[in-house]
Parts: structure tokens; C-alpha cells; sequence
């Protein structure tokens, strides 16, 4: 999907709500344990009763890869699974790769070729190199750690240096002259609101993708307030807070109804601030 596209989705739908695929074999419930692969059975019905108000999801690799040859081969059946039946929908690899460039090459062929996903998450540490070859590919994605929002984002991420300027910024304004904004986006991490006025002040334009609201404590609103461009410019996402609402046979409803209350929210915010 390009750079239009994801808005033509926010503006429709009405949300910028990213449904968070992190799906742990231990917490899915018990009913689908008989099924001949949990997961896959979880996550299409997640999917299935969340489409509506959410226009991306965004799987986390390492809740696959934990699980092996079965763990990858469900997280291409349910790839595969929004390709089919979701061509409208975003979809994010959450991966966090980044290495040297013949590494990252084959990350790129992994993700990008094989399993088709719209973007991947990358880490910047290592730099040009490390992230040109996810770069190469015309109509994907890179999506960038920039300000996470973790408590150990500060043991480097705001670290300055002598002119002032904060680790977060550099790498913003550096990731800048590799990519633009139809190719490029940044993660920021909900729990540093205010921090989204600084982060708009390096990056204008450019996409952001939200991890930390809901379980995390991040605010729907001050992410808003900071964050939205015209464009909207954001993709919140959601994870625990939506596929785990309910352990019990309703678990695909209460889901269903979490998105629905996130996509109401968004729906206000974005009218607010004359995105639609």
C-alpha cells in the first residue's frame, strides 16, 4: 500500500487504529487448543471480527518464531490470510531486524518476497547500510525505531551531544536523507506524549507508528494532540487490549467491541482536527 492508500483507508474508516498480533500460545483460550493450529484459528477470528474498525495489523514476529517451524508457518498462513480476504488492510511485520547489509538483504527477501507483509519494523543502530536493502523495495515499507516507549528508552535514545541534540533526533533527521515520506516511518511510543511536539518538529510528515496505548498507559489524546498532521500521520497501535479482552468463547466479540470503542475515539479525534 502506498502512502495515499493508508489515508484513503484512515479517511474512510474513519480510524488509524493497528491491531497488534501478538499471540501467545499460553493465553489464547482453551477452546482452541484442539484445533489443528491454535494460533492461526485465534488470529483469523481476531481478524474476522476486528476489520472493520482498524486499518492495519501488525503481527509480532517473535510470538511466531518462539514456536519454531509451526510458529512461522502460522504467521504466513495468517499473512496469506489477510492478503486473500484484507487487501485493504496494512500489514506490518513487527520484527525489529537491522544488521549488515548482506544480512539485512536476506531479511528484506524473507519478508518483503516470500511472505509479502507491507513493512517491517527495523532498528537504526547500525545505520545507512544496515537499512538501504529493506529501502530497495518499491512500494514497502521501512518503519524506523526513532523514540520507543519502553522505561530503558532513555539509557540511549536521549542522549545528547554537545550541541544539544538528542539521540531520537539524529536518528530522525539522518533516517530522513535515506528514505521519504512514502517509504519511510518512525516509531514512537505513546507513553512520551509531549515528546510527539518534538518529534513533529524533525519529522512534519512523516508516518508514525504508536505502540503503547491501552496495556501501557499511553493516551489516545495526547498522541492526537502532539502527533496528527492534516493527514491524520498516525498508526495506533493495539495489541493486548484488543485480542485479549476475554480468555472464554467470546473472546473474537469482546475484541470486536474493544476495536469498535478505539475506532469511536478515533473517529472524534480525527474530526477534531479536520482530518476528515
Amino acid at each position: 500500500m502506498n502512502r495515499q492508500q493508508i489515508i484513503e483507508q484512515i479517511r474512510k474508516k474513519g480510524t488509524f487504529l493497528c491491531v497488534g498480533l501478538d499471540t501467545d500460545i499460553k493465553k489464547i483460550p482453551e477452546h482452541l487448543l484442539t484445533e489443528e493450529d491454535p494460533m492461526f484459528a485465534f488470529n483469523k477470528a481476531i481478524i474476522d471480527a476486528t476489520a472493520p474498525y482498524c486499518v492495519a495489523y501488525k503481527p509480532n514476529t517473535a510470538f511466531y518464531e518462539s514456536r519454531g517451524t509451526e510458529g512461522w508457518q502460522t504467521l504466513e498462513r495468517t499473512v496469506n490470510y489477510l492478503r486473500t480476504n484484507y487487501p485493504d488492510h496494512f500489514i506490518i511485520a513487527d520484527a525489529k531486524r537491522g544488521d549488515i547489509g548482506n544480512t539485512s538483504s536476506l531479511y528484506a527477501r524473507a519478508f518483503f518476497e516470500n511472505m509479502g507483509v507491507d513493512a517491517i519494523t527495523v532498528a537504526p543502530y547500525m545505520g545507512f547500510d544496515s537499512v538501504k536493502p529493506f529501502m530497495d523495495y518499491e512500494g514497502k515499507w521501512v518503519i524506523l525505531l526513532a523514540l520507543t516507549s519502553n522505561p530503558g528508552s532513555r539509557d540511549f535514545q536521549f542522549l545528547t551531544d554537545m550541541t544539544g541534540t538528542r539521540l531520537f533526533e539524529h536518528v530522525l533527521e539522518t533516517a530522513q536523507k535515506w528514505g521519504t515520506t512514502e517509504n519511510l516511518m518512525f516509531v514512537v511510543g505513546a507513553t512520551q506524549g509531549a515528546m510527539f511536539a518534538e518529534v513533529r518538529r524533525v519529522a512534519p510528515r512523516s508516518f508514525l507508528l504508536v505502540p503503547g496505548v491501552g496495556a501501557q498507559g499511553g493516551s489516545l489524546e495526547e498522541v492526537a494532540k502532539w502527533g496528527m498532521t492534516p493527514e491524520c500521520g498516525l498508526l495506533v497501535n493495539s495489541s493486548r487490549g484488543i485480542i485479549y479482552a476475554s480468555s472464554g468463547t467470546d473472546f473474537a466479540d469482546a475484541a470486536a467491541a474493544e476495536a469498535r470503542k478505539l475506532r469511536d475515539h478515533m473517529t472524534i479525534l480525527l474530526s477534531t482536527y479536520g482530518v476528515i
